[in-house]
């Protein structure tokens, strides 16, 4: 029960945090705040659903394909002008994201773009996670995917198992991060290769 009520107050301060600093926020261009990339079939109806929701409960913009796109709307126009105008990017690594091409291409997108991107490991550690090859995809891609793998699993970010972790305090630390990062510029900091 105490530790219930820790966390309870942990996310009110959270919330206090957030909301006292709402006015450095609203500043920030209002396109997308922040880029939710995920393996659908893993994460969509938990992690990124919840981040997405908290985000917009808290007063940001955050893009989930599933949220912001609508019947017609052309996917990868409408997903690479998300990661264009975001100011974060999430990395929602799951055990099966690397078998997705949509997924890799995102995370290159946003390395690219010299994106700010929070990794987040759920249930899969970062040294799992390996760019497989397929003879459907060129050579130049794989090695497109590799390195903008490789940046973000060597970046700082959070872990999470989804059996016997702590939702509210992967909400708060990823709400944390990411509005630490909006007021903090949001710029990757990365040399240019």
């Amino acid at each position: 029960m105490q530790r219930y009520f820790s966390t309870v107050a942990k996310n009110y301060l959270t919330s206090c945090k957030i909301l006292s600093r709402r006015n450095d926020i609203r500043s920030i261009s209002r396109q997308c705040d922040v880029f939710i990339n995920h393996r659908g079939v893993d994460t969509k109806r938990n992690i990124a659903g919840l981040l997405y929701d908290h985000f917009t409960r808290i007063g940001l913009h955050p893009f989930l394909d599933s949220k912001n796109m609508k019947p017609g709307d052309k996917l990868f126009g409408e997903i690479e002008e998300g990661i264009r105008s975001c100011k974060v990017g999430i990395a929602v690594f799951s055990p099966r994201y690397c078998e997705s091409y949509f997924c890799l291409h995102e995370l290159a997108l946003m390395v690219e773009n010299k994106k700010k991107i929070i990794p987040i490991f759920v249930d899969v550690r970062p040294s799992q996670l390996r760019v497989e090859y397929s003879h459907n995809c060129p050579d130049k891609e794989l090695q497109r995917f590799n390195w903008a793998l490789g940046e973000a699993k060597y970046t700082v970010g959070l872990t999470f198992d989804s059996i016997n972790g702590d939702w509210s305090e992967l909400l708060r630390k990823a709400s944390n991060a990411v509005v630490d990062n909006l007021i903090d510029g949001g710029g990757r900091k990365m040399p240019d290769n």
